[in-house]
């Protein structure tokens, strides 16, 4: 973890959470793993890249999940499409959390140029459930049913999948009908809780593949956020309210520290939530830009201590 205290100046980028010099009020701890990851970093670079060319661009849905960046790619000129429409001349730029191969080919049908964005991860699973597909096991894929990710992850089975909603009750009649079952899990998932709902579809489906596919930032995220609740007297998780992977970091620390609050700026932040508390731990979810977890910090470092 790193430390700031008040009256400090913040330096920008990650290195600028190190280590600051101290003062009165509030001492402020920010989780290593805190804001984007290396998907959405990557995401972000290729459309900025795009803009910078002169193409016309196009994206279908929200590139990643949050509010300033879209704004400022929708500022450097890039358009966001609710459907696709004529293509010709102009780029379609896939989202982070990937798309289904008929969108795909769809897009490529009215005239679009593709330059895939999808998190190389996300990819990863991509070819999963193709090659578990094509071996005839029935793909079993844990995660949020409207989730972008879960969508484009269905899209690329042939015969379906079988989407398990890890906050509804297991369909046992369904998964006891399945004779050799692979199961992958949306990439922002809650692992405790994906190992959890796996261990149970064993005592129903035997003949069981199970692919751990939360990915690597995703883990230290949430490895994190278990502790940090329990040394901290607030814990603020920074992150739009669209964010998958910024809800699943609230709903942690919030089973572990009952004054957890989910912000998407410093314009959020309460001077009541700080009542007789010394410390505040922060954290923010995949998609929160650099200067968000900064002025956060900033403003909460600012507030008065007991």
């Amino acid at each position: 973890m790193r430390k700031t205290h008040a009256n400090s100046k913040a330096a920008s980028g990650a290195a600028g959470r190190a280590k600051l010099k101290a003062g009165p009020g509030l001492v402020v701890r920010v989780a290593k793993s805190a804001g984007f990851c290396f998907g959405v970093k990557r995401a972000i670079r290729i459309a900025r890249d795009l803009a910078a060319s002169g193409a016309e661009v196009r994206m279908l849905g929200d590139i990643v999940h949050n509010e300033q960046v879209i704004r400022g790619l929708e500022a450097a000129g890039i358009r966001k499409l609710r459907r696709l429409g004529r293509g010709r001349g102009r780029t379609l730029l896939i989202r982070a959390h990937g798309a289904p191969d008929r969108q795909i080919r769809a897009a490529r049908r009215r005239g679009y140029r593709i330059v895939d964005a999808t998190c190389p991860m996300v990819r990863e699973i991509h070819r999963l459930v193709r090659r578990m597909d094509r071996s005839g096991r029935r793909v079993i894929v844990m995660g949020d049913r409207k989730h972008d990710e879960v969508v484009g992850i269905v899209g690329r089975c042939r015969r379906g999948a079988l989407v398990l909603d890890l906050k509804e009750p297991l369909p046992e009649k369904k998964l006891r009908r399945i004779r050799r079952a692979a199961i992958v899990v949306q990439s922002t998932q809650n692992e405790a809780e994906a190992l959890a709902a796996v261990e149970a579809i064993r005592a129903l489906a035997p003949d069981l593949k199970f692919f751990n596919t939360i990915c690597r930032p995703t883990r230290m995220k949430q490895q994190e956020v278990r502790i940090l609740p329990l040394e901290t007297d607030v814990v603020l998780v920074i992150g739009s309210r669209t964010s998958a992977n910024t809800r699943r970091l609230y709903e942690i620390a919030r089973s572990l520290n009952r004054r957890t609050h989910w912000i998407q700026s410093a314009a959020g932040l309460r001077r009541a939530w700080f009542r007789n508390a010394r410390t505040v731990g922060v954290t923010a979810g995949a998609s929160t830009p650099e200067e968000i977890i900064r002025g956060v910090v900033e403003a909460a470092a600012r507030l008065p201590g007991p």
